[in-house]
């Protein structure tokens, strides 16, 4: 897999940005963080662009499904309102499984 390093470098750095903010800047300031699964945006139309990428991105999550920009949205949402008050420092995973269950 190339580019793996990085990938994994950059996304520790953001799980440990994110929870060191939410430390400092509370009580006054929430920090979360989304991390998505692929999603139907032009960012993943390389990965979507045909029915049978479709087929193999669906059958890779174990949901059977990749993201839709509205359920990002949702979760965006969602942690805006007084509904996550008591949330702060966490990394919320939108992966339709691929990495929670490991399979």
């Amino acid at each position: 897999m190339p580019f793996h390093a990085s990938v994994a470098a950059s996304k520790s750095a953001i799980e440990g940005l994110v929870k060191s903010l939410g430390a400092e800047l509370a009580p006054t300031i929430r920090v979360n963080a989304i991390a998505p699964t692929v999603t139907d945006t032009e960012l993943a139309s390389k990965l979507l662009r045909n029915e049978r990428m479709v087929e193999n991105m669906n059958e890779r999550h174990p949901l059977k499904k990749y993201l839709q920009p509205k359920e990002v949205a949702d979760m965006v949402a969602f942690l805006l309102s007084e509904k996550s008050a008591s949330q702060s420092g966490q990394i919320f995973q939108m992966d339709c499984g691929i990495v929670s269950f490991k399979l």
